[in-house]
């Protein structure tokens, strides 16, 4: 292909590009003038229908982490890679079965149900120590974005971690959940377009392979066993059972049957997306673009503009899970700086946590440029930690009280242990250090005499808890 051609192609993937960045801009700068009030900024109004909830969960989970996790798994373990998003899935049917009663008890943040359950001191730890865990979260969408711009040969790894965190975090900032919701069920439609078109077009045109280099069709293998399938299912799968990134959509639902309808619906379209995705890695083999090693499916046989959308739909698969995860990080710090969100200024603090929280998850992801071991250590922390103290407290479990702080401590401490000496070392006593933590939680949280539940008190917004 001449120069020119070459570059006319490119021309066409950085058009589609920057039409893309300017739209969700756009729309921030829009939601910016119609944020009325604090449930405006942060819950939506809690007016979202069951459209818009379900592209903003689905364009959430399909995170850059997501979606160029399971890319990435499937070039070392084969089709047993569809497990990333399946176990997602099995979440959300589990979550469906109690998304009306968190639909009900919730106002703004995952913490808030915390102080429900167990007053202050647990939702004050849980303030801190999950924008902690989720930083990491953060910033594996901003190695994605960035990951996503080098192997296209637009920019480099560094300046195109500075652009895409810069756009989420500026459409963040002005909106809130208001922009988030738009952009969201936009990006969700870009991210199955893009989806669909590189499936259909790779079936048209199947690669140049031997059939010994196409792995067998199995979902376990010597590289995923069904050891690994428990601990994805409890660091991974768990977390969209109690997720605040999840939870966050479900509280701006208009009504608690639309909560629910929203998880179904997104519960059933992740398993064929989920193999789908894994079908494209496995069919791309070992081969790269750009200098960063990095493989999107397509980029060999799509055209320019088939590519454009396809680029377009991860960025809007990265741009969509971090808006959110920043989002609800910055609400619950700003929460338990306020003592109460509907306070005046409320969203001024907020506004600055995003900025921090953005900025500092943006040096992490300069530094880190693994997707799956900055988004898996994030998620074992919080699965140890904070699973079982929800889960007690959605089921009224007769706890001690003055217990769950020792039990969300040490969870979390043991799980990430674990997760570490899985990763580093391959020391399979990792796998039921991880196995553990959920045991001690919950043995933790039950120990001792059964302290009686303290009479429901009032919350600030007209929330009864």
């Amino acid at each position: 292909m001449r120069l020119s051609d070459e570059l006319a192609d490119m021309t066409q993937i950085e058009t589609i590009l920057v039409g893309y960045l300017a739209l969700v801009t756009g729309i921030g700068v829009y939601s910016f003038f119609k944020v009325k009030d604090a449930s405006d900024y942060y819950v939506s109004g809690k007016r979202g229908s069951w459209w818009q909830i379900s592209g903003s969960l689905f364009a959430t989970i399909m995170g850059g982490s997501a979606i160029l996790g399971t890319i990435e798994l499937s070039q070392k373990a084969g089709w047993s890679a569809a497990w990333f998003l399946l176990s997602a899935s099995a979440g959300l049917f589990v979550l469906s079965m109690i998304s009306r009663k968190i639909s009900l008890l919730g106002h703004y943040t995952l913490p808030e149900l915390l102080l429900r359950f167990y007053g202050k001191r647990a939702e004050k730890a849980a303030s801190l120590l999950i924008p902690v865990a989720w930083t990491g979260i953060i910033a594996a969408q901003i190695i994605a974005g960035a990951k996503i711009l080098e192997s296209l040969d637009i920019t480099n790894y560094q300046n195109g971690a500075l652009v895409c965190g810069a756009i989420f975090i500026f459409y963040t900032l002005a909106g809130g959940q208001l922009s988030i919701l738009k952009t969201d069920f936009a990006q969700a439609l870009i991210i199955l377009a893009g989806i669909i078109t590189m499936f259909i077009l790779r079936l048209a045109h199947p690669p140049v392979i031997h059939l010994q280099e196409v792995p067998e069709i199995t979902l376990f293998n010597d590289a995923f066993k069904v050891a690994d399938l428990l601990i994805l299912m409890l660091t991974y799968s768990i977390t969209f059972v109690v997720g605040p990134d999840i939870y966050s959509r479900i509280f701006c639902a208009r009504n608690e049957k639309v909560a629910q309808r929203s998880v179904i619906i997104v519960a059933v379209l992740l398993i064929p997306v989920a193999f789908i995705l894994t079908y494209l890695g496995v069919m791309a083999g070992g081969q790269a673009t750009g200098g960063s090693g990095f493989v999107i499916p397509g980029s060999s046989f799509l055209p320019p503009w088939a590519l454009g959308l396809m680029a377009a739909a991860l960025l809007s698969a990265v741009m969509s899970s971090a808006d959110t995860t920043l989002l609800n990080s910055s609400m619950i710090l700003s929460e338990l700086f306020t003592g109460d969100l509907d306070k005046p200024g409320g969203i001024r603090l907020t506004r600055i946590f995003i900025v921090i929280m953005g900025v500092f998850s943006l040096i992490i992801a300069l530094k880190v440029t693994s997707i799956l071991n900055a988004l898996l250590l994030s998620l074992t922390f919080f699965s140890g930690a904070f699973i079982i103290p929800v889960i007690a407290g959605l089921a009224d479990w007769p706890i001690r009280r003055g217990n769950v702080i020792y039990a969300i401590v040490i969870g979390g401490t043991l799980a990430l242990t674990g997760k570490i000496l899985t990763d580093l070392y391959g020391i399979a006593i990792g796998y039921w250090l991880i196995l553990a933590a959920f045991v001690l939680n919950a043995s933790i949280l039950l120990a001792g005499s059964k302290a009686k539940k303290k009479p429901p008190t009032k919350m600030t917004g007209g929330y009864t808890l």
